[in-house]
């Protein structure tokens, strides 16, 4: 097996965030092809994070944001399974971006199951009389409204939303390497986003 170049690790590192040895595995497996190996990265993850969907997350920390200029402000809740994953420089450093994710993007719903179902019914019948107004065959109105529903939930969703330090993943996959690294269910439980004037 030819040797994998550090430039690409590097390379790879920067885009999925994970360590150099499963980023050097990934490239070996992959043949040095870096969009597969971050599909073999997001692969491994999900079967990880999957595993450990049904765990107690019992233990985690809630952590606080100020931005500069004190105007917006942030708290999250992240759980997890033992105190000993909720204490380390990793989740601390997931909660610190996610501090700042939400202050940025500000989303208004975890996921897409938290929307508020009269939102979500309103927002439905705009798009269907969009997409009928613009005389698209019935045939397609729902795979619109679909399409046009995802880029709702990746607009309004924190899981949904492209991550705000690298924006080829979502805080989902975030999340999800996170589980994969640290092998323990990590859920974000709460957030709440403040900001004057708002």
């Amino acid at each position: 097996m030819a040797s994998i170049d550090k430039q690409l690790i590097q390379e790879l590192r920067d885009r999925t965030g994970l360590g150099m040895m499963d980023c050097k595995n990934a490239l070996e497996q992959t043949n040095g092809n870096i969009e597969e190996a971050i599909e073999f990265l997001r692969k491994k993850g999900s079967a990880v994070a999957a595993k450990r969907a049904g765990r107690l997350t019992a233990e985690g920390i809630v952590h606080a944001y100020i931005h500069p200029g004190d105007r917006i402000g942030v708290i999250v809740e992240i759980n997890c399974e033992t105190d000993f994953v909720a204490r380390t420089s990793d989740v601390h450093q997931f909660a610190k971006d996610l501090c700042m994710h939400i202050a940025a993007l500000r989303p208004l719903y975890l996921d897409s199951q938290s929307i508020d179902p009269v939102y979500l019914t309103k927002e439905k019948e705009i798009i269907r009389e969009q997409v009928s107004a613009a005389g698209k065959p019935a045939s397609i109105v729902e795979q619109i409204l679909q399409g046009k529903l995802n880029k709702l939930y990746s607009d309004i969703c924190l899981l949904n939303q492209p991550f705000v330090k690298n924006d080829q993943q979502t805080v989902q996959d975030v999340l999800t390497h996170l589980i994969a690294k640290t092998g323990e269910n990590i859920i974000i439980k709460r957030f709440a986003r403040f900001e004057i004037g708002a």
